[in-house]
């Protein structure tokens, strides 16, 4: 997929803009991973998006059911 040379013009006119330079700063110093705490990944956090999601979304949890691998290859 390619772009078009005003579409290149553009990207370029904002990649020198200060002010657009400035407000990318600010938008990187604020960004959030809801899923990191101290430094490491939360799975606990994890867990808890995944079933609100899927409880928003009104998604149906499945019946657990064992499997037993009978061929396992690596």
């Amino acid at each position: 997929m390619s772009i078009s040379e005003c579409a290149k013009n553009e990207l370029l006119q904002c990649s020198l803009s200060s002010s657009f330079m400035n407000d990318m700063r600010k938008v990187s110093l604020n960004t959030h991973n809801p899923f990191w705490n101290k430094g490491k990944v939360s799975t606990d956090a994890y867990i808890e998006f995944v079933c609100q999601f899927n409880e928003f979304i009104n998604h149906a949890r499945k019946p657990f059911t064992r499997f037993v691998e009978k061929d396992m290859k690596l």
